[in-house]
């Protein structure tokens, strides 16, 4: 059975946000969609929440904790979809993100990969500011996707052969692995993000948001070397890893709330 959309959403120890992500899924305008949850290892009571729902549009499948990229790759093998949409387990949908992405990738079959821009929003779901991204026309992305990563990952709706067919995401890019897919992606078809923000993103401190100048200068550099050849090697995963370990949780809380104060400025709409 093919369906248009397949909602991917790993989660790992997400209880405490996850109902709230899923109810903003089932409420879309657009409701021909596979909302396909990857539970990565989870040890609290993410399982038994996802349980609790009776849609039949949900579908839960579970491994060993293996990061991020291994649940995306586990979805992308299983998900229905012609067109994926990314959604983290502790985001927010607006009603219409599913109905405006499917209407124009179907409008245009040039694109392969589109975003949005996006409402950051505190842990307690209070507003803190728009994101903007660094482009929005496919010139303007593929002009500065060598300065900087050009999607918000939650808000991203794309193609899913191809992604499959370059591999799905690098498991080695810890931290980056969306990033690095789109490198990839980047000669293979167009891009774009809506000016309109189609979701919520939470500042959740336990998250891997980390202002880059906090990053110990052998992740800087190996994510750069990465990035500029395409390529990661599992040695040059693994100190990644360990780099992304030794990060302690009190500079991990103070950097992430270093983004958000640079962040709560005006933005032009």
């Amino acid at each position: 059975m093919h369906l248009p959309i397949t909602v991917l959403m790993p989660v790992y120890n997400g209880a405490k946000y996850i109902r709230e992500a899923i109810d903003s899924v089932l409420a879309q305008s657009f409701g021909d969609f596979e909302l396909l949850i990857v539970n990565d290892g989870s040890t609290d009571t993410t399982v038994e929440v996802i349980s609790s729902y009776t849609d039949k549009r949900i579908r839960l499948i579970s491994q060993a904790n293996g990061g991020v990229s291994a649940a995306l790759n586990a979805g992308l093998k299983e998900a229905k979809g012609k067109y994926i949409a990314r959604f983290d387990a502790d985001d927010v949908c607006y009603t219409y993100r599913l109905e405006r992405q499917y209407a124009f990738m179907e409008a245009d079959p040039e694109y392969i990969v589109i975003g949005s821009d996006a409402d950051y929003m505190s842990e307690e779901g209070d507003f803190l500011f728009k994101y903007v991204n660094i482009g929005h026309t496919n010139e303007e992305i593929n002009e500065r996707i060598n300065t900087y990563c050009p999607f918000v990952h939650s808000s991203v709706f794309y193609l899913k052969d191809p992604v499959v067919n370059i591999g799905g995401y690098e498991i080695n890019a810890h931290s980056f692995e969306d990033y690095f897919l789109w490198m990839r992606l980047i000669k293979k078809g167009k891009m774009c993000n809506f000016k309109e923000p189609l979701i919520q993103v939470r500042f959740n401190s336990s998250s891997v948001t980390v202002d880059e100048k906090d990053r110990e200068p052998v992740f800087v550099e190996l994510k750069k070397k990465a990035l500029r050849t395409g390529r990661i090697t599992d040695e040059e995963g693994e100190i990644l890893l360990k780099s992304i370990k030794r990060l302690s949780k009190d500079k991990k809380e103070k950097s992430t709330y270093g983004i958000i104060t640079s962040r709560l400025k005006p933005v032009s709409i």
